[in-house]
């Protein structure tokens, strides 16, 4: 038998369709494994630097309560009062106590009788030192 005969091996494609939908599905499998561990390492790398910050953070807040104390130290009157001594300075007299009012342009006060003795003498006070509409009417009468 001489017979040139070949063997035909047919494919079966539904065989070969279920292989296709397993590797689908392990491919999907493997990529959300990868993408659930990626999350996971994503999370502990977040909550070592929010440690870090949290740290970072309590230590200014202690630097701040520190400086808050070291401001109020400098600011206490006695420290402030001893500090003036040794710089030779002493306490104001009375008569050299001005309240601020004195300086207010107003009718009454220090800076009401600096404008009226300028305008009686002729001067014209400053813009600072000029009278109000109240001041102006009194200096007429």
């Amino acid at each position: 038998m001489k017979n040139k005969q070949r063997l035909v091996h047919e494919q079966d494609l539904r065989a070969r369709r279920v292989l296709v939908v397993a590797l689908a599905c392990s491919a999907l499998l493997a990529g959300g494994a990868l993408a659930v561990v990626g999350a996971r390492v994503q999370q502990v790398h977040l909550a070592y630097r929010l440690d870090a910050l949290r740290g970072q953070r309590d230590r200014a807040e202690a630097n701040v309560r520190q400086l808050e104390i070291e401001v109020a130290t400098l600011r206490a009157p006695a420290r402030l009062e001893a500090r003036a001594r040794q710089l030779g300075m002493l306490a104001p007299g009375r008569d050299q106590v001005r309240l601020a009012r004195e300086y207010v342009a107003s009718s009454t006060g220090l800076a009401a009788i600096r404008s009226r003795t300028a305008s009686v003498a002729g001067e014209l006070p400053a813009a600072s030192d000029a009278p109000s509409l109240p001041e102006r009417s009194l200096l007429q009468q």
